[in-house]
């Protein structure tokens, strides 16, 4: 039997089945040394598994996706394997490998105590030293059921019994350790040179508030201890710019246990700074020929079970009242498509209508899982930038491509254009219960959605199982400080829901026909938006976005009559001002408006009085010295007005 290997740049035979470990080596020493996992034919396999037919292989180290999962993978048994060592009565729940880690959830009565979190390190330290073999096994579904019984692992007799029927039940073990796995995993523990756990949390199991709190160890790992202490300190960095440390120090926003998780208070300043926003996005979007609706934040369950989201979205929602008692239940909005569309069917349309652009600042309601919140980027209470669009299929290109534009242009005055990607995100044809519509529409709008990104030249990834379950989205997505990626801004397209609600316009024909969707965000949720501006600039905002723009800083309290002048003056010219009226020498007003982030402090005393000048300090420049009141409005008011970054 002869088995044919092809490789980048060359081809192998071998007499026989071989494993990828034995390929490498074929190849070299080096090869087999730095590698960490195998590819064939797109399937990830551990380097002793056996391969058994023709097949295009890829050998992965640490530098490629493949080979970072399956390391951080190990890791996490190692990690494991640890905790069952030192606390033996841990039950095991999950524990995949992560972008930048890895973690494992555990159920033990007491959480984990930093000496407990140090005691797991040095037993992980003597596991890798003890460089155990990572062997795979399979066992039938009763057998591996059992064998799970056996060792009191409860969450893993019930991932198996999750299984579908026909799957491989595999298991790796290294020592006395066991753990169900699908894999792929590094050959031994010896692979794993530098981890180091980084923190703890509450997990519930799968993510429902109803089962019970795990306790989370979360983690990383890497082949070399200097790219691992490079991570880490950027990690400390970014800590350093974490929106929900730093939107709190800064006074942007807080939160309240006896108001609800996910449902942050915006304080004046972060409230100011997502005012500023609004306006913008409200008053470009008109200049662009968007009308303003205003609906309402509920509606009746019928809305919701026309539109589909009662049978596809029901979870996510916050549901007033009960089905089975009340004459009426109703339910918090999501989103704003319904709505709007009700605004369409007002009266009869024709293609002259056409495109009708519709644009409300909405705020949503959705009931995100416990465990997903994160301070503004995830919340259960939003407001977004929210439109739908209607339009005849040959207007489909143009509107997409203009609302597209839209997204950009917000994107780069903010600030955060250079730090997005693009999904094309589809639906998945085997999970035909997520979604409305057929096959051949789904064809058609995804089909369509991909000519004119094709056409447009945009790069995109794409995301099978992403859409949303009424059409394909193209999302325009972004990472935090720590590299966790959500999106920003997304734009659909949508060829079911204007049947659904029997939404039609008549065209030059004269026959009645469904117009074509576009849903879009112009800068997408506001308080997202907010916490990655915090992120992006470390609190230290743009002149135009700054919720204080202005601090005078009067020298002694001779000068606060001056310094009250110069702030309403500044005030009635709209430009955010504050003056420090506070018995504090000069040098603490100073650095506490520092500490603000104020982008200029105008320092006031006998000279500027006399001079009716000001000395200026600006954030970015520091000292501009003294200048004129007239000149100081000046140069501001362009700043502010050209959104200058």
């Amino acid at each position: 039997m002869s088995i044919k290997v092809t490789l980048r740049d060359s081809v192998k035979e071998f007499d026989s089945p071989v494993t990828f470990m034995d390929i490498a080596k074929s190849i070299s020493e080096g090869l087999a040394r730095t590698t960490l996992c195998a590819v064939a034919d797109g399937e990830t396999h551990d380097l002793y598994q056996t391969l058994d037919h023709d097949a295009v292989v890829e050998f992965k180290g640490f530098e490629s996706t493949e080979g970072k999962h399956t390391l951080r993978h190990s890791a996490s048994h190692v990690m494991a394997q640890a905790v069952k060592r030192l606390f033996p009565q841990a039950k095991l729940a999950i524990g995949p490998a992560i972008e930048n880690g890895f973690y494992y959830d555990f159920d033990l009565d007491k959480g984990f105590t930093q000496e407990d979190l140090t005691a797991i390190e040095a037993e992980m330290k003597k596991i890798v030293k003890e460089n155990l073999k990572i062997e795979r096994f399979e066992l039938p579904r009763e057998e591996a059921v059992k064998f799970m019984e056996e060792k009191g692992e409860s969450y893993k007799v019930e991932l198996i019994n999750d299984l579908p029927e026909d799957a491989a039940i595999s298991f790796y073990r290294q020592g006395e350790f066991v753990d169900l796995c699908a894999g792929p995993h590094v050959p031994s523990t010896g692979a794993v040179k530098a981890f180091k756990i980084t923190s703890t949390a509450g997990a519930y199991w799968r993510g429902s508030e109803k089962n019970k709190m795990l306790t989370r160890i979360y983690a990383t790992a890497f082949t070399k201890k200097a790219e691992m202490e490079e991570y880490l300190a950027q990690v400390e960095a970014a800590k350093k710019r974490d929106h929900n440390k730093l939107g709190r120090e800064l006074e942007l926003f807080t939160t309240s246990e006896v108001i609800g998780q996910g449902l942050p208070i915006l304080l004046p300043k972060g409230a100011r700074v997502i005012q500023v926003l609004q306006r913008f996005v409200e008053d470009e979007e008109q200049r662009r020929g968007w009308l303003l609706t205003k609906t309402p934040f509920m509606a009746k369950s019928d809305l919701y079970k026309i539109s589909g989201h009662w049978d596809h979205y029901k979870d996510g929602m916050f549901v007033l009242g009960d089905e089975e008692k009340d004459k009426e239940v109703y339910a918090l909005r999501p989103m704003t498509c319904p709505f709007q569309y009700q605004a369409y069917l007002n009266r009869a349309r024709s293609y002259r209508d056409l495109p009708l652009r519709y644009n409300e600042t909405s705020t949503l309601f959705r009931n995100e899982a416990s465990g997903e919140m994160h301070g503004l980027i995830r919340v259960r209470q939003f407001t977004i930038s929210e439109g739908h669009l209607m339009c005849t299929p040959d207007q489909l290109e143009g509107e997409f491509k203009s609302c597209l534009e839209l997204a950009i242009y917000m994107l780069q005055t903010v600030g955060l254009y250079e730090d997005v990607s693009y999904r094309f995100s589809q639906w998945d044809p085997n999970d035909r219960e997520k979604y409305i519509g057929t096959p051949e529409q789904w064809d058609e709008a995804q089909g369509a959605m991909k000519k004119i990104l094709d056409h447009l030249e945009i790069p995109y990834k794409i995301g099978v199982g992403e859409a949303a379950f009424y059409g394909p989205k193209f999302d325009i997505q972004i990472k935090n400080v720590y590299g966790k990626e959500d999106t920003l801004i997304t734009i659909q397209i949508d060829q079911m829901l204007a049947k659904q609600f029997d939404m039609v316009y008549t065209d030059k024909d004269g026959q009645k026909k469904n117009p074509y969707i576009i849903h879009r965000t112009s800068i997408g949720c506001y308080e997202r938006t907010l916490a990655l501006l915090i992120e992006k600039y470390a609190g230290a905002f743009p002149t135009w976005l700054a919720p204080i723009q202005v601090k005078i800083l009067p020298i002694s309290e001779r000068h606060l009559d001056y310094a009250a002048e110069l702030n309403k003056k500044f005030m009635n010219l709209g430009i955010r001002s504050e003056y420090d009226d506070r018995s504090e020498k000069i040098g603490y007003k100073i650095r506490e408006a520092q500490l603000e982030k104020v982008p200029y402090m105008l320092l006031v005393g006998d000279k500027e009085v006399e001079a009716g000048t000001v000395s200026v300090r600006s954030r970015k420049d520091g000292e501009k010295g003294a200048m004129s009141v007239d000149d100081f409005i000046s140069m501001i008011q362009e700043e502010i007005e050209t959104k200058a970054r």
